[in-house]
């Protein structure tokens, strides 16, 4: 009798599925250790990058610190004027043929404005040429033939009686007069300037005295500034003014004191300073002007920009741009005229703490901390000088002189 064995054997079969999902759980946290590990090495990269990386420089911007002479100033308001407004007229009669300029337009001195037909002068200066040849003819047959006789001429005061008896001296007149009308027949500009209004058409006819255009000198100006009886004393003649208008916001014009006129208003109590200055086609006669009069001249100071002026902890200090960072700087300011500051020599060691040259921060200063970095982003030259035009207006008014 045959003994049943207690083993039988497995077929590969049975273990193939299990070997393969133990196979696939061992790569799946293979794949996922080398993803963890990928992840924290960028991570710790990217960290490393970023603590490396400088600070963002703040965007600022900076003017020079210069020396010169400090310009205190009266400031007042004035209406600017032209030096001439030309209401051009017919000086004669006639019918208008051809307009050359239109309003707006830049003219210079000299050039045709408008013609009035010029036939009717032709004719005028040809008739009293006839009329001056006759007369000169008779005026000769009155002495030539007496004077081939005798061989003497007329005396002087005869040649004038024997000139006015044939009429020679009326006759040059009228021939005169006529040339002169058939000139005025075409209108010139009397000035440099641009045309205002025209006033006539082409075809139109015109008496003389009647308007025909105006033209305005928009480059030599005046102001009437008003300048208060106690503030008279401090302005002189020849002095500098400094214009600048809502119409040209940003724009500084340079002027002189031109006169200081004697009466003073009772009820206002100011006089008037004429102030003349270029204009530059920003400035127009009738806008209303802020004009700094010039009142006293302190010569030899070094000057920082007004308006680069703040406090820090009570102490006034400006931010000055050295290796790319902010460094306050304690000062101790002087006076003022609304645009510069005059920085003085400090208590203790007697040096100015800023240099001619220094960048001092005028924007984006209001914020800063000490030592944070910065970036000038429009860096401006140390303001022109005096008698300079097109400078940079202060952005706020500068108050009544400093004394």
């Amino acid at each position: 009798m045959q003994t049943p064995s207690c083993t039988r054997p497995i077929a590969w079969s049975t273990f193939a599925p299990l070997l393969l999902a133990l196979t696939l759980v061992a790569c799946n946290k293979g794949d996922a250790a080398a993803t963890t590990d990928s992840t924290n090495a960028t991570a710790a990269q990217e960290a490393a990058e970023e603590a490396g990386r400088p600070a963002l420089a703040l965007p600022v911007m900076a003017e020079e610190a210069r020396d010169g002479d400090l310009v205190l100033r009266v400031t007042t308001t004035g209406q600017i004027r032209s030096e001439a407004a030309v209401k051009l007229r017919a000086e004669v009669a006639g019918t208008v043929v051809q307009l050359v300029v239109r309003p707006g337009q830049a003219v210079s001195k000299g050039q045709v404005l408008a013609r009035l037909d010029g036939y009717p002068f032709d004719l005028s200066v040809r008739d009293a040429q006839a009329s001056t040849d006759e007369a000169e003819q008779r005026f000769l047959e009155s002495f030539v033939p007496e004077s081939v006789v005798t061989g003497r001429g007329p005396t002087p005061e005869q040649r004038k009686a024997l000139m006015n008896k044939a009429g020679l001296v009326g006759a040059r007149l009228r021939l005169e007069r006529a040339k002169y009308e058939q000139d005025r027949a075409t209108i010139r500009s009397p000035v440099n300037g641009t045309v205002d209004a025209i006033d006539i058409s082409a075809g139109e006819k015109v008496s003389a005295g009647q308007a025909l255009l105006t033209v305005v000198d928009t480059r030599n100006l005046r102001i009437e500034a008003q300048v208060l009886e106690h503030d008279l004393p401090l302005v002189r003649v020849g002095g500098e003014a400094s214009i600048s208008s809502a119409g040209a916001p940003g724009r500084l014009l340079r002027g002189r004191v031109d006169a200081l006129l004697p009466l003073v208003d009772s009820v206002t109590r100011a006089g008037r300073a004429i102030v003349r200055v270029q204009g530059d086609g920003t400035l127009r006669p009738g806008m209303y002007a802020d004009v700094q009069l010039e009142a006293t001249r302190l010569p030899g100071r070094r000057m920082v920009p007004s308006r680069a002026v703040i406090e820090r902890d009570g102490r006034p200090l400006v931010f000055v741009v050295k290796d790319g960072r902010a460094q306050w700087t304690y000062i101790v300011p002087g006076r003022t005229n609304g645009i510069d500051t005059e920085v003085l020599p400090d208590s203790t060691t007697g040096q100015i703490p800023v240099n001619p040259g220094d960048q001092i921060i005028t924007e984006g200063h209001l914020t800063l901390t000490h030592d944070a970095p910065v970036r000038v982003t429009a860096p401006r030259e140390a303001s022109p000088s005096p008698g300079a035009s097109g400078e940079r207006a202060p952005s706020d008014r500068a108050p009544k002189l400093k004394r």
